[in-house]
């Protein structure tokens, strides 16, 4: 098994580094990331606030409490962004650590599928109790 910026083959030096280096493009993720980062400290504490206002409830009581529209919005927003940052997290990971570029693509494609179907499952039981 080689790696593309290993010497060998019929490539130049440009060919062998072309998709190594920076691409420009790293900016706009270090970006997304900081901004999920502050709204889920802001909505973290929204949560901190809702769970501690929620002990002692009944079932029919928290749900209640979270059929609010504001309630059940931020915790919409909550997951949406969690999600989010921990998809963009662990591409940053795969990106970095894995370098076979077969393993690379099936890992990211795992990552996508396993955050979308986790963020579409919890926003549907949101959306089940609000509405």
């Amino acid at each position: 098994m080689s790696h593309k910026w290993e010497a060998g083959g019929m490539k130049n030096p440009l060919a062998r580094a072309r998709g190594l280096g920076s691409a420009h493009h790293g900016v706009g993720n270090w970006i997304r990331l900081r901004v999920t980062a502050v709204a889920n400290v802001i909505l973290s504490v929204w949560f901190i606030w809702f769970v501690k206002s929620s002990i002692g409830l009944d079932h029919a009581e928290f749900t209640g409490m979270l059929a609010n529209p504001l309630n059940a919005i931020a915790m919409i927003l909550l997951v949406i962004s969690v999600f989010y940052h921990a998809t963009l997290g662990c591409r940053e990971i795969v990106e970095d650590y894995f370098h076979v570029e077969w393993m690379k693509i099936s890992k990211l494609v795992g990552i996508y599928l396993f955050f979308l179907a986790a963020g579409i499952a919890c926003i549907f039981s949101v959306l089940k109790i609000a509405l």
